[in-house]
């Protein structure tokens, strides 16, 4: 079995699918290495470092005509999906819940896809291969250093000569693992941090890496399915919002992290919410996407200064800013999840195994994940259907 290595050409995406320290492991498996020349030179890799390690580094059109299965990080571009052929198989960051037609589309090629953002994360011997998470990781660090750049004064309580300066109020919204991180990297820059989540079971976990948890009389635990946050009801929402106000406007920096997979982020900060805050003040939107955002003033990928002062950020792809890591982390996950499907040197889907029926999303010229399907039903009617196998 074959498995390439594209060279990412979205806008800004420097990572790379699979690095060299990783590749024994596939390689052990039964699997050989190509790699696209030049897939790793973002994530500061070259071709050399690929050789050594036994891959074979090809053109493009060499890797997608003799791969069997094309590892990258995010879903193919439409040239990309053109040149993948009947029976070849691609992974990576496809997001079928918010792109269902190119996963028709994959389906309609007789592409096998599977997806990393599927992965079951609350199935322990998953935990691996959930790239999701180490993704969050890198991107929950990273927030809080692009806060920490546009904040126009320390984070820490520092004492000088010239006096005193107190140090920032940070308030991280939303307590899973990139929130989770924002708060470590937050109270190791010397922040005094609060957190807030919809989830009554994440306040030990906040406290845990040293925040204050903000528990809102205004609104019920919301713990959902698969270690997500439910959606709230638009009443709960309101009252939310309206309580939260309040804390918000006595930060010097808001990080918001919240999401729902495969709909529209909440708005955890409204427009009323930032006219409320002080001169100076940052928000860091990690939420951010074309679906939105977390908060209401956000613009994906760009920054806003309001009419108060308020500076908002909402970078839409974190772990790229800090490719080397980023990249390192991917590639331990989607080693670890390859090594499940690779049986007597050929691709194997068990349907017995809940890793691949989870992240399986077509295979055999159909769409059969369950929730994909549904999406595509009033388009796809009948040609889609069934489950992995």
């Amino acid at each position: 079995m074959k498995v390439g290595v594209a060279r990412e050409t979205a806008p800004g995406e420097r990572r790379v699918a699979l690095v060299p320290e990783t590749l024994a492991k596939v390689q052990k498996a039964g699997a050989e290495i190509l790699v696209e020349r030049g897939a790793g030179l973002g994530s500061h890799v070259p071709d050399s470092a690929y050789e050594a390690a036994g891959a074979t580094v090809v053109s493009t059109d060499e890797l997608y005509a003799q791969a069997d299965l094309v590892a990258r990080v995010q879903k193919p571009s439409a040239d990309e999906v053109a040149r993948l052929r009947s029976g070849q198989a691609v992974v990576g960051f496809l997001q079928p819940l918010l792109d269902p037609r190119l996963a028709a589309e994959l389906a309609a090629k007789g592409v096998t896809a599977i997806s990393l953002d599927a992965i079951p994360r609350t199935l322990s011997r998953a935990q691996t291969m959930d790239a999701l998470s180490s993704q969050a990781n890198v991107g929950g660090y990273k927030a809080v250093i692009m806060a920490a750049e546009a904040f126009g004064r320390y984070f820490p309580m520092l004492t000088t000569a010239a006096g005193t300066a107190k140090p920032a109020n940070v308030l991280v919204l939303g307590i899973g693992v990139a929130g989770l991180q924002a708060i470590a990297t937050a109270r190791r820059l010397g922040a005094v941090v609060k957190a807030y989540d919809v989830r009554r079971e994440t306040k030990e976990q906040a406290q845990s890496v040293g925040a204050q948890f903000i528990e809102l009389k205004s609104v019920a635990d919301a713990t959902g399915e698969g270690g997500y946050a439910r959606a709230l009801t638009p009443e709960e929402q309101k009252a939310q919002q309206d309580e939260l106000n309040g804390y918000i406007a006595q930060q010097d920096i808001v990080i918001t992290t919240a999401q729902v997979p495969g709909r529209r982020p909440p708005i955890l900060v409204t427009a009323a919410a930032v006219a409320g805050m002080k001169p100076g003040a940052v928000i860091v939107d990690m939420a951010a996407s074309e679906l939105g955002g977390n908060c209401e003033l956000s613009k994906a990928g760009e920054t806003v200064e309001t009419d108060n002062g308020v500076i908002i950020l909402a970078p839409t792809n974190l772990p790229a800013s800090m490719p080397g890591s980023a990249s390192l982390f991917y590639s331990r996950n989607l080693a670890a999840l390859l090594v499940t499907f690779i049986k007597d040197g050929a691709l194997a889907i068990d349907p017995r195994d809940e890793v691949h029926t989870s992240t399986v999303i077509t295979h055999d010229g159909r769409v059969v994940q369950a929730a994909t399907q549904k999406l595509l039903e009033p388009a796809a009617g009948s040609t889609t259907g069934g489950s992995a196998a």
